[in-house]
C-alpha cells in the first residue's frame, strides 16, 4: 500500500496527495467521494473488498490562501531533474546561486539551481556568462499544479485529467 491518491477540493481543483489508507478511510467515513479506483488492485479485509482509490473529491471545500511550492535543497533537485544544470551529472550535487549571494543574489526559485560541486567551485563567484558555463535551463518557480504533475514521482493515468484541467483555466 505504498501507492499514493489524490485529493482533489470540493470543485474538483487538485489539493494534496494522500496515502490509500487515508483516502480509503475518507471515503470510508462518507467525508470524500470516489472520483477514479485502480483496476488492477483492491483493499481487502477478512471478509470483503474495496476499491483502491487513485482519485477522491472531498465533499466540503477546504480554502487555502497560498498553495504554492516550498523553496527547499529537495524540491529544487526535484524540479531539476537531479543532474547538474551545468554538466548533467547525477553526482556530489549542491545548490548554486546563479547570481551570486556575493552580488546581492537571493535565495529564490529564481536564482537557485543544481550544479555539481565540481562546476559549482569551477563557476565561483561569477555568473554563468562570466565564466563561460551554459545552463542547460533557466532556473523557474514551478506552480504547486506543476510539481504534482511533474515532480511528485507519481505518473497515475487517471490523475492527469484533474491536473491538465486547473492549469488551462489559469492560463486563459
Amino acid at each position: 500500500m505504498g501507492r499514493k491518491v489524490l485529493v482533489l477540493n470540493q470543485d474538483y481543483s487538485a489539493l494534496t496527495i494522500c496515502s490509500v489508507a487515508k483516502a480509503f478511510l475518507l471515503v470510508y467515513l462518507k467525508k470524500a467521494d470516489l472520483i477514479s479506483e485502480s483496476q488492477t488492485e483492491n483493499l481487502r479485509s477478512i471478509s470483503q473488498s474495496f476499491p483502491l482509490p487513485t482519485v477522491i473529491r472531498l465533499h466540503k471545500y477546504v480554502y487555502l490562501p497560498y498553495r504554492g511550492v516550498m523553496l527547499t535543497r529537495q524540491n529544487i533537485f526535484r524540479r531539476d531533474g537531479h543532474q547538474c544544470q551545468y554538466c548533467g551529472t547525477s553526482d556530489d550535487l549542491t545548490l548554486d546561486h546563479v547570481l551570486p549571494k556575493s552580488r546581492s543574489g537571493k535565495s529564490s526559485w529564481d536564482n537557485l539551481t543544481t550544479a555539481c560541486k565540481r562546476c559549482n567551485s569551477r563557476k565561483g563567484d561569477f555568473t554563468p556568462e562570466e565564466a563561460g558555463m551554459l545552463l542547460r535551463q533557466r532556473p523557474y518557480k514551478p506552480s504547486f499544479i506543476m510539481f504534482i504533475r511533474d515532480f511528485s514521482g507519481i505518473n497515475d493515468e487517471s490523475w492527469l485529467p484533474f491536473l491538465t484541467r486547473r492549469e488551462k483555466k489559469v492560463a486563459n
